[in-house]
C-alpha cells in the first residue's frame, strides 16, 4: 500500500516536473522541472531495490549534470529582468508543503533494505549490488563509460565555446 501511495505521488512529481521543463518560458525554471524529474526517477529507483542506481542518479545527473546545465544557461545569459510582483500569492506555501510531501516520501521509501558490503567468494553478486555493477562497469563496459565521459566534456566545452563566440560576433 505505500509502495502505490508513493508511486502516485512520485508519478505525478515526475510529469508535472517534464511539463513544467517542456512550457516554462525561462530556461533556469525548464532546468528546475527536469531536476524534479530525476529526483522523481530516483525514488523509482529506490522502490525497486536498486539504491546504488538511484545513487548515482542523484549524484551524477540531478547534481553534476544540471550543474552544468544551469552553467551552461548563466554563460548564454537569461539577461531579460523579469517582473518581482507575486503573480501567484498561494505559490510560496504550496512549494513548502510540497517540499515536506516529497520529503518525507524520500524518507518512506528509504526505509528499505540495502544491500552493502561485499558477497562472499563463491556466491553470485545480487542483481544491482554495488560489486556487480562496478565489475561490470569498469571490466566490460569501461571503453563505452570513457567515450561517454569524453563527449560529454566536449559537448560542454563546445556549448560554451559558442555561446563566447556568438557574443563577440553580435559586438562588432
Amino acid at each position: 500500500m505505500v509502495e502505490l501511495v508513493l508511486f502516485i505521488i512520485f508519478a505525478v512529481a515526475a510529469v508535472f516536473g517534464a511539463v513544467t521543463m517542456i512550457w516554462a518560458r525561462n530556461p533556469v525554471y525548464s532546468a528546475m522541472g527536469l531536476m524534479l524529474t530525476m529526483f522523481s526517477i530516483a525514488v523509482f529507483y529506490v522502490s525497486n531495490g536498486a539504491h546504488f542506481i538511484a545513487a548515482v542518479q542523484v549524484i551524477i545527473y540531478a547534481g553534476a549534470v544540471m550543474t552544468l546545465f544551469l552553467f551552461v544557461i548563466m554563460l548564454i545569459g537569461v539577461d531579460k529582468a523579469e517582473s518581482r510582483t507575486e503573480n501567484l500569492p498561494l505559490q510560496r506555501p504550496v512549494a513548502l508543503a510540497l517540499m515536506i510531501l516529497f520529503g518525507a516520501g524520500v524518507v518512506i521509501a528509504g526505509r528499505s533494505a540495502w544491500v552493502t558490503g561485499i558477497t562472499p567468494a563463491g556466491t553470485v553478486p545480487v542483481n544491482g549490488s554495488i560489486e556487480q555493477i562496478g565489475d561490470k562497469l569498469f571490466n566490460e563496459w569501461l571503453l563505452p563509460f570513457e567515450v561517454t565521459a569524453l563527449l560529454l566534456i566536449i559537448a560542454a566545452a563546445g556549448a560554451i565555446a559558442l555561446a563566447f563566440f556568438r557574443d563577440e560576433e553580435g559586438q562588432g
